[in-house]
């Protein structure tokens, strides 16, 4: 190889560091400008170029690890007694207790402990940390702000073949925790794989169910005991009723046996106001309500077909869909049907046709939703085909409101508990909707696209703030709803109750000329049937008929030629008259 340049230095000057000093500036080379250069060069014309003065960046997407949290629970016991004392047994330890009293160590401990505990409660009422300091201030009212809602969690089936979420409920002390039924309604869609289990979740901890609930057959409807948080009661999907205590474990307590079960899918069961608070009944699509005794599910207690004819006919019984139960009405309940009727009944009739008290004719296919409003219980609102209506008790012919027909079919609805004039639909495209009735009545409030799947179930929790919404794909997606739509306004109710009967009168009236009418058009039926009847006793002869005719134009002819020839004799003595008077005159003159 070649060596073109060679660098020589000393070994010990390699690697060695950089000294700079400040000195001033020197000309090391200057070249002037050549003038026979610039015919090498062609002018160039000045052109625009965009330049753009900013931070170069790139994007970089870190997921955090996920945090999972479990429920642990600690049993407290009672201790600090010997271990041959029974706690629970009163004369020992009442034995124990004066024993140690008259300890003098024990004396000695109180005394000490005496003053310390004494510094404590006085340093804890030096202060009131309950005073309210700004009473008598005015309260500003708040700006309201547009109605809005957020997704908080979103609860997925755990399981790999993903089921609906049928039914909701909420547990009723503090509605910290959702149970959820999941079954797969689609017939003869169902596989072998497919989980029968229920879960309950903790709504702050959507990673792991709190506990599962394990049926005999998939839960269709599920209910919380609203006066034990610690009970449920479920409709499976063979029909039978099954009830569970969550602290005796996942398994059900107590199931109906299948012989005197529901024939169909139970599609809802209610807990009823009751002493005991262990009596529940449910409704299914094979045209029975059912009433049961949880503590002995054997055999439902009660029974009632539901007959629009009233003979107790099971083959002529129609389908229930819904149900629902007031407590503050304990004899009345309603029932919503695959035929679009509601069914109201009473359970103190003495006998089974009296039960059913009337049927409202209400929608054109199921009713997947019927529920009274809470603050006017004798106005009720259905869920069925396209639209969702709110009824008054006494008008049976039409509802008293109505929403504007969907592009997309309702399958679940319920009042706001906490505000009168404000309901929540799901739909099957994946919209919730908030209707606030006395805001606007053609449209919602609040349009919400909770998911791209159908929702198929709908609960409010008790403050009127969380609501869940069941999907097809067993998402149960929990929602925060606005303080807006979620706090009682001013006058609410007194201007709800003056709209519901304000709708009810109108609706009175309609009604009232709509029976005149057909009263009207029954009268001239029957008298248009009376002329026909007349006319058919009356009836002669074509030849006759064509006899009579000819007779009448042949009278009517000659009537018109004498009526024309006395007409011209009329005529000729005027003329004649006013030739003679002519004549008169010329004589005259």
């Amino acid at each position: 190889m070649e060596i073109v340049h060679v660098y020589s230095k000393l070994r010990s000057e390699f690697g060695r560091q950089c000294l700079f000093s400040d000195r001033p500036a020197e000309l090391l080379l200057d070249l002037p400008p050549d003038p026979s250069l610039t015919l090498s060069f062609i002018q160039k014309s000045p052109r625009d170029q965009a330049v753009q003065a900013c931070w170069e960046t790139s994007e970089h997407q870190v997921n955090t690890e996920r945090f999972e949290t479990t429920s642990c629970g600690i049993n407290h016991m009672e201790g600090g007694w010997p271990k041959d004392i029974n706690p629970a047994e009163m004369e020992q330890t009442i034995r124990v207790r004066k024993k140690v009293e008259k300890d003098e160590s024990f004396i000695n401990s109180v005394l000490q402990l005496g003053s310390v505990m004494e510094h404590c409660i006085r340093q804890n009422n030096a202060v009131d940390i309950y005073q309210e300091c700004f009473e008598d201030e005015e309260v500003v009212e708040e700006i309201q702000e547009p109605p809005s809602a957020k997704t908080v969690n979103i609860f997925r089936d755990p399981n790999e073949i993903k089921r609906t979420v049928t039914s909701l409920s909420w547990q009723p002390d503090g509605g910290r925790k959702l149970a959820v039924a999941y079954s797969c309604l689609e017939f003869q869609k169902s596989s072998k794989d497919i989980s029968l289990d229920s879960y309950i979740w903790d709504i702050e901890n959507p990673n792991r169910p709190e506990m599962m609930l394990k049926p005999t057959s998939p839960l269709v409807c599920l209910d919380y005991n609203p006066k034990d948080s610690h009970t449920l009661v479920g409709g499976s999907y063979n029909g039978q009723i099954a009830f569970w205590d969550t602290r005796k474990g996942n398994q059900p307590v107590e199931f109906s046996s299948l012989e005197h079960s529901h024939r169909d899918p139970v599609y809802k069961i209610i807990w009823l106001q009751s002493k005991t608070g262990t009596d529940a009944f449910s409704a299914s699509t094979d045209g029975q309500v059912l009433w049961w005794d949880v503590r002995k599910l054997a055999e439902p207690t009660e029974c009632l077909v539901l007959d629009p004819s009233r003979e107790g006919n099971l083959d002529q019984a129609l389908g229930a869909t819904s149900l629902e139960f007031e407590p503050t009405m304990p004899t009345k309940f309603m029932v919503g049907t695959e035929q679009g009727l509601v069914i109201s009944c009473n359970r103190k009739a003495k006998t089974p046709a009296e039960k059913i008290v009337c049927t409202y004719d209400s929608h054109h296919g199921p009713i997947y939703a019927l529920q009274r409003n809470p603050f006017f219980p004798k106005n009720f609102l259905t869920v069925g085909d396209w639209t969702a209506r709110i009824w008054s008790e006494d008008i049976k012919e039409s509802s008293i409101m109505c929403t504007k027909y969907q592009m997309s079919y309702l399958t679940d609805a319920c009042w706001s508990p906490v505000r009168p004039s404000v309901f929540f639909t799901v739909k099957m495209d994946g919209v919730l909707d908030v209707w606030d009735i006395l805001f606007k009545q053609s449209d919602p409030t609040l349009s919400l696209k909770v998911c791209d799947n159908s929702l198929y179930s709908l609960s409010v929790q008790d403050n009127g703030r969380l609501v869940a919404c069941g999907s097809q794909l067993g998402e149960a997606t929990l929602l925060e709803i606005c303080s807006g739509l979620s706090n009682l306004q001013k006058n609410e109710k007194s201007l709800l109750a003056a709209m519901f009967e304000r709708e009810s009168k109108r609706e009175k009236i309609l009604e009232a000329r709509q029976r005149e009418v057909r009263l009207k058009e029954r009268s001239r039926s029957e008298q248009s049937r009376e002329e026909e009847a007349g006319r058919e006793e009356g009836e002669e002869d074509p030849k006759q008929l064509i006899a009579r005719a000819e007779s009448d134009f042949y009278s009517l002819v000659e009537a018109e030629v004498k009526r024309r020839e006395k007409k011209d004799e009329e005529k000729d003595i005027c003329e004649e008259k006013d030739v003679k008077d002519e004549e008169q005159r010329g004589t005259s003159e």
